[in-house]
């Protein structure tokens, strides 16, 4: 029971650790907004989804869905799509010097944006139906259950502490330079991982 709970902690720490859309958003919502407690609706409908893809992943559901080849080509055409109008976003905000007044997001929008960079980016969900729907057939019974339980459970620390990082950001940024910065560079993480899902189409077509 404990090897199938640090099996599935790691695992799962693993893939949520580099950079992407979804983490940058709870980072942004965690500097933007003026308490934890309105970055909710972001960590709420993110948690959600993660939660939904890695029960998804470990019935198999997430394998079946992607081993339909015009269902999976079509995923990637708008992973790829989305994730490099977020790139380009990201590249071209410029932090205000004068005034740290950043544009606060309704709970809905939030929520919205939340579900996008979750279910809309084909990386996320390759890794999460690949490596961890792949990975929990080593168990059955109690010990998938646990695997399972451990993999969510990663997912929502997670994004509780990337907002909480970015509370630390808003704090101490009070001309917006660091938040600057931290864009540029996810911007060219996500730049990468789109590069990769467009190797992956044309591959396919």
């Amino acid at each position: 029971m404990l090897i199938a709970f640090l099996h599935g902690f790691i695992l799962s720490a693993g893939l949520i650790l580099p950079p992407g859309a979804q983490n940058v958003f709870l980072i942004n919502q965690g500097a933007n907004q003026k308490k934890f407690i309105h970055a909710l609706p972001a960590i709420v409908t993110a948690g959600l989804s993660d939660t939904l893809l890695i029960i998804f992943s470990v019935a198999g559901v997430s394998l079946i869905i992607l081993s339909i080849p015009a269902l999976q080509l079509t995923m990637y055409i708008i992973g790829f799509i989305f994730l490099m109008y977020i790139a380009v976003s990201l590249w071209f905000t410029k932090a205000d010097t004068s005034s740290h007044a950043p544009v606060l997001l309704t709970p809905y929008k939030q929520a919205a944006y939340a579900l996008s960079v979750s279910l809309l980016n084909p990386h996320a969900i390759l890794d999460t139906a690949g490596i961890i729907g792949t990975n929990s057939t080593a168990y059955t019974g109690t010990n998938l259950i646990i695997f399972t339980v451990s993999c969510i459970f990663v997912s929502w620390l997670a994004f509780i502490i990337l907002v909480l990082i970015g509370r630390i950001i808003g704090r101490i940024d009070k001309n917006g330079s660091i938040t600057f910065w931290i864009n540029k560079l996810s911007a060219a993480a996500i730049f990468v991982i789109a590069c990769f899902i467009f190797l992956n189409i044309i591959k396919m077509l």
